[in-house]
């Protein structure tokens, strides 16, 4: 994520922060500050929010450590104002596989509350859930367990709510796959539901409570559960699609002697983006238009292609599935992916490609009146 820094790496997961967490820190302190009078109330409220988003980042490693249990990575997990966001490579199509990663993050606040609440009741007594909204003043040892107590509970208990596609959502949806046997139906109800909670979230956050972080999540839960169903449409529309049948076999391709003047004319003619480059009936390299534009301004447009091309690129098989080969090429920050045998160059993998063989599926209902694939 963009304006965002590695703080920590933890089971080989990156903990990021981003730049508008650091807003948060400075406008915590200054409210601490201006209630408490003084920089330790300052400090206090700092290390109070600090200690906040470190349960928020063991929650969020509960997701990432049950989902890699089930053969899924994490990408890495970012502390933002209203949360953390952990980003695995992909969530688990199997819904009881999806109700333990779902249920994983609350699992950890449960268990560090009981742990929390053995500690007090051992020094003295537990008492009841102090108020989060009192000033932090100067946050005595029992005093600022007791608070993180109540975090604890209120993150457990929010994100099991079933706003698709936070926690509750996401164990909404895996109940209803369990009982409808697929996603797509699952993954819209659990949508439709996550969508509603967004309107609730929205209204009490500006009219009852006057809450910007209420409406913050509102945000969030509304273009998530919107974001969740899109991608369960398409991923119920690429099942089972071999790369082949969605790949561009019309393309232009480059020598490595060639000049990156050839490569610019056939940008203006409007051809292509990105160029495999080919030797001797192989594919040795790929040439991307960020690659090109560099090379120009460093070396002009005389220079060879083989000097600007990468030669470390990820390729396809025509047989593979286009669903494995999409993320490929979404993880691989690139604009077009080879499809090849043997080296031998067949086509290119593009995202626009992908979408228009999408849009001409929907259209057609994927299915033909007698029953036959139509594409």
């Amino acid at each position: 994520m963009k304006w965002s820094w590695r703080i920590a790496r933890v089971a080989g997961i990156g903990i990021y922060v981003h730049a508008t967490f650091v807003l948060l820190l400075a406008w915590v302190a200054l409210g601490g500050y201006q209630s408490g009078g003084s920089a330790a109330a300052a400090v206090a409220g700092v290390l109070f929010i600090a200690a906040v988003f470190l349960i928020v980042v063991l929650h969020e490693l509960g997701h990432a450590l049950a989902a890699r249990h089930y053969g899924i990575a994490t990408r890495d997990i970012t502390l933002l104002p209203i949360g953390g966001v952990a980003r695995l490579e992909r969530m688990p199509r199997e819904p009881r596989q999806e109700l333990v990663v779902a249920l994983a993050g609350p699992a950890v606040n449960v268990a560090l509350a009981a742990v929390i609440w053995l500690v007090l009741a051992a020094t003295g007594g537990a008492g009841p859930l102090p108020d989060l909204s009192a000033p932090t003043g100067g946050l005595p040892g029992r005093a600022f367990l007791g608070r993180l107590l109540s975090v604890n509970v209120w993150l457990a208990l929010f994100n099991l709510i079933p706003a698709f596609p936070m926690d509750g959502g996401r164990v909404l949806r895996a109940l209803l796959a369990m009982r409808r046997s697929g996603y797509a139906q699952a993954t819209e109800t659990a949508a439709r539901v996550g969508r509603f909670f967004a309107l609730v979230f929205g209204i009490v956050g500006l009219f009852v409570v006057n809450n910007p972080f209420l409406v913050l999540v509102a945000l969030f839960v509304w273009l998530g559960a919107a974001g969740e169903a899109a991608a369960e449409r398409q991923s119920s529309t690429l099942a089972g699609v071999p790369t082949g049948d969605v790949m561009i076999t019309d393309v232009r391709t480059l020598a490595p002697g060639d000049p990156l003047s050839h490569a610019v004319r056939l940008i203006l003619d409007g051809f292509q983006q990105d160029f495999p480059v080919v030797e001797d009936g192989a594919v040795v390299g790929m040439l991307t238009r960020r690659d090109l534009m560099r090379s120009l301004s460093e070396r002009g447009e005389s220079s060879a292609v083989g000097a600007a091309m990468n030669r470390d690129f990820p390729v396809s098989s025509p047989e593979e599935p286009v669903e494995e080969v999409l993320a490929r090429l979404k993880s691989c920050n690139c604009q077009a992916l080879p499809v090849v045998r043997a080296r031998r160059l067949l086509g290119v993998l593009t995202l626009e490609n992908v979408g228009e063989f999408m849009m001409v599926r929907t259209a057609l209902g994927g299915v033909s009146g007698r029953g036959e694939r139509v594409i």
